[in-house]
């Protein structure tokens, strides 16, 4: 008797982690994609974005649409269009180890002009251009140094800081390429207080 009870607790430890094996395999399907592939955790450092997004907040970048791969199961063919004036998080294109987070100014294939502290977008849908009103997400009368008229490729964007006297963006190293974009910002997840979705 004792042998069979010992053959019946190896038994119950050998489905113990099988099944503990298949919750882990289980979490790694479903995890890993959602972290490599739509999602990533992104910490805001420095003043740049203040006071919109202060340093050491938490915020979680949507990926879905930007990110290309070589695992043609998880293979995505098309760039999402970026939004004029969201933020997004993108590789610092003098430095690719470093990432940065700036609001978009200026879409592929326009022309974006500063003068006089006041930012002109130019289009094919306002061909004598239009002033950007930001007040959404910056104090009205909140200047924009620069004396600056680009215009942009098809695959670059123009970013720039909310915190305009205290940012390095386009206005300094040019504009961002589609390539070098890492996401949209989603949520804002800490502090808690301050949570917000994008």
């Amino acid at each position: 008797m004792k042998e069979e009870n010992t053959d019946y607790s190896y038994q119950g430890v050998g489905e113990f982690i099988l099944e503990i094996i298949k919750i882990v395999a289980l979490a790694f399907i479903v995890i890993v994609p959602i972290r490599v592939f739509l999602f990533q955790p992104f910490f805001v450092q420095g003043a740049s974005m203040e006071p919109n997004f202060e340093d050491g907040q938490y915020l979680i970048i949507n990926e879905f649409g930007f990110k290309e791969t070589d695992l043609k199961i998880f293979n995505i063919d098309s760039f999402k269009d970026l939004d004029r004036q969201h933020p997004i998080v993108f590789r610092y294109p003098l430095d690719s180890k470093k990432f940065f987070i700036k609001r978009v100014i200026g879409l592929p294939g326009e022309k974006v002009q500063i003068k006089n502290n006041e930012i002109t977008i130019f289009n094919s849908e306002h061909s004598d251009g239009f002033i950007l009103d930001e007040k959404a997400y910056i104090p009205l009368g909140t200047p924009t140094k620069g004396d600056i008229a680009i215009t942009l490729k098809d695959n670059q964007y123009f970013v720039l800081g909310d915190n305009r006297q205290f940012s390095s963006d386009s206005r300094v190293w040019g504009p961002v390429p589609k390539n070098d974009i890492i996401g949209e910002v989603l949520v804002r997840a800490w502090p808690l207080d301050k949570i917000s979705v994008y």
